[in-house]
């Protein structure tokens, strides 16, 4: 999967798991584009034909309903109870999950937590 990795999902330990699984990862910073505004961050994903991986789920729900063109908007909702987040591996996991699904993402905005199984 072609993913970009927003500012709050782009550790290193994550990035090097997703590309040792075989997805094609960029990160905002890697762009040269750290602190960019978030509708930016979601049209160079788009531009790049790239899925948006993110934990800002609020604000990215809001650009997804404001209804610009997108390759598809993954979010992490991350619980309080650090037993209950999402660890790297089990996002690995979702990922992989939800492409063996083969679910067109391009204009969708999903919850990856529902896709750990």
């Amino acid at each position: 999967m072609r993913l970009l990795l927003d500012e709050d999902s782009q550790a290193r330990r994550l990035v090097e798991l997703l590309r040792t699984r075989g997805h094609d990862v960029l990160t905002v910073a890697e762009s040269n584009q750290a602190g960019a505004p978030d509708s930016v961050v979601l049209d160079m994903a788009a531009d790049a034909g790239r899925v948006l991986l993110t934990r800002n789920c609020a604000d990215s729900l809001a650009l997804h309903e404001q209804g610009g063109a997108h390759s598809g908007i993954l979010c992490v909702f991350q619980d309080p109870d650090p037993s209950k987040a999402m660890s790297y591996e089990d996002i690995a996991r979702a990922l992989g999950n939800l492409e063996r699904s083969e679910v067109p993402l391009k204009g969708v905005f999903l919850a990856l937590n529902a896709w750990l199984y």
